[in-house]
């Protein structure tokens, strides 16, 4: 975090380095066409661990909460399926949206402290791109964070972390998540 302007590093980066960057890249007049990220969605399916133990499901909630500085929603199945011994209201999912200052802060320790941390890491997929120019990355262990004591660790559980975009054009949301740092494989 800057100590001049008090923002996030991230949203500094965006509004000083990308924003030029792009619109001499793209070749464009007004730097309200750039693509800017409305939302980060942070989801994580418990159906498993939930049928199994009831206080996973508090253990994952405060995992998540935890990583993004923001307490999740407990999402709850909305019918039953007697092929996944699923009943109607047993908890299957936890989700959290990430808006403003709390998003680029989980956007800047995604890119400079849990991705380096992967094991075995070459890089992401940018194949996982949708036509709106929407990224989404699936991490197989939360343990990456920082903020998670392995040792105190029950469960280990993976995560999906979905990147909104608010203009939908697919070449501009891939320039503007490597000019943020995303490290790609090429």
């Amino acid at each position: 975090m800057s100590k001049e302007t008090n923002q996030p590093r991230m949203k500094e980066k965006y509004e000083k380095e990308i924003i030029p960057a792009m619109l001499k890249e793209f070749d464009l007049k007004n730097k309200m066409s750039i693509p800017a990220i409305s939302k980060i969605a942070v989801n994580v399916g418990i159906g498993r661990i939930a049928a199994k133990d009831s206080n996973a499901i508090n253990q994952v909630v405060q995992n998540i909460a935890k990583i993004t500085g923001q307490k999740p929603v407990v999402v709850k199945s909305k019918k039953s399926v007697a092929g996944f011994k699923l009943r109607e209201g047993m908890p299957v999912g936890v989700s959290v949206t990430l808006r403003g200052r709390r998003m680029y802060e989980f956007l800047d320790k995604l890119i400079s402290i849990a991705l380096p941390r992967v094991r075995d890491f070459r890089g992401l997929n940018i194949k996982s791109f949708d036509n709106q120019g929407n990224y989404s990355v699936g991490i197989k262990e939360h343990t990456i964070f920082p903020e998670i004591e392995i040792e105190s660790l029950e469960q280990v559980h993976g995560m999906q972390v979905n990147i909104s975009l608010n203009k939908k054009d697919k070449k501009m949301g891939i320039a503007l998540l490597k000019n943020f740092g995303f490290p790609f494989k090429e």
